[in-house]
C-alpha cells in the first residue's frame, strides 16, 4: 500500500528515528516505524486486518471511517483509507488509547 501522512511531523517521525524517539519515546518510535513498513508491504486493508499481531480494526463513533493498529500496550496508530480500492493509507495520529 501507499502511505501518506496527515502532517509533516508524522512523516518526519517515520523517516528520522531520532525525531520519533523525541516525540513518542523509544519503544513507540520503533513500533511506529515497523508498523508503517508492514503497511507498505501489504496490498490492501483485508491483508492488513489478517495479521493478528497488528490488531487492526475499524473505529466507531466520531472516529468512524478510521482504523487503529496496536503499537504498544496503550498506544495505537490511527489511519484512514484514502481511496476506494483500499490501497492508499493516510496516517492520522499516534494516540494513547486509554488516556491513563
Amino acid at each position: 500500500m501507499i502511505v501518506t501522512y496527515k502532517t509533516r511531523k508524522l512523516e518526519k517521525c517515520f523517516t528520522t528515528h531520532k525525531v520519533a524517539v523525541k516525540e513518542f519515546g523509544d519503544q513507540v518510535a520503533r513500533k511506529y516505524s515497523l508498523r508503517i513498513k508492514i503497511i507498505q508491504q501489504t496490498t490492501d486493508l483485508d491483508e492488513l486486518q489478517k495479521l493478528p499481531v497488528l490488531n487492526c480494526h475499524p473505529l466507531k463513533g466520531n472516529r468512524a471511517g478510521q482504523y487503529a493498529i496496536k503499537l504498544t500496550g496503550f498506544y495505537r496508530l490511527i489511519f484512514t483509507m484514502v481511496d476506494d480500492s483500499l490501497t492508499i493509507v493516510r496516517i492520522e495520529e499516534v494516540s494513547k488509547h486509554y488516556d491513563d
